[in-house]
């Protein structure tokens, strides 16, 4: 049975800098932290959109986040989501306030992006985790800036995200095949566009309801295998 090594150590890298990130937070006055929000979330709408223009079919993006975020609204996921947050707050015994948006912001970061897909299947048709290794520096990062933030709901999004590159890992001879280029095209510029929306959130723009945008990554990977 394959070990995700890599999967194993960018959950590690998050926790560990999520971590740092939060004591950091506790020694930075109010001023600084402000200035870290607009500065991180200028950096976060960069990122976001340098994978968003990655798009060869900007309509599959469109309509993927139209169907999404009417999906995220009907079943109310902002609200299962503030729920899942509360009762890991209550297991870890945090009064931190923006520990679920920590989660969020921090999940979609670290999990949408072409680095973790092809890392993973790397790994996972027995190749080298190298990518996972370099990606494992670049979320350490983040996640330091992020957990000086939003606090411990940073270091616990390390937990979803060994669920799934390790589930990527473990299951990529039977994903290879179907996870096509066009698949991973639209799943990045997808991605990259919610990202955008967390930059913006950071900044103080209009909040935008990234919980409820989140099925836009399921239609996307639809749509793209429908009409590729």
């Amino acid at each position: 049975m394959i070990v995700p090594v890599g999967a194993l150590v960018n959950a590690g890298a998050v926790a560990l800098g999520g971590l740092l990130g939060l004591a950091a937070g506790s020694i930075i006055g109010e001023k600084l932290r402000d200035s870290l929000f607009q500065t991180l979330g200028l950096c976060t709408v960069l990122i976001g959109l340098k994978m968003a223009l990655t798009a060869s079919d900007l309509m599959i993006v469109i309509i993927s986040c139209v169907l999404g975020v009417v999906t995220g609204e009907i079943i109310n996921l902002a609200e299962r989501f503030n729920r899942l947050g509360n009762v890991v707050k209550s297991v870890i015994r945090s009064n931190n306030e923006k520990f679920t948006d920590g989660l969020v912001t921090c999940t979609i970061i670290t999990c949408v992006g072409a680095m973790g897909i092809v890392g993973s299947f790397e790994e996972g048709l027995g190749g080298s985790p190298a990518t996972l290794f370099s990606k494992s520096i670049l979320d350490f990062c983040t996640a330091v800036m992020l957990g000086s933030v939003y606090g411990s709901g940073v270091a616990v999004s390390a937990a979803p995200l060994l669920i799934y590159q390790g589930g990527l890992t473990l299951l990529a001879g039977v994903l290879a095949p179907y996870l096509t280029e066009p698949i991973k095209v639209a799943l990045v510029s997808t991605g990259g566009l919610l990202i955008v929306g967390i930059g913006t959130n950071l900044m103080g723009v209009k909040a935008i309801s990234i919980s409820n945008l989140l099925p836009a990554l399921f239609y996307a990977v639809v749509l793209a295998a429908v009409f590729s």
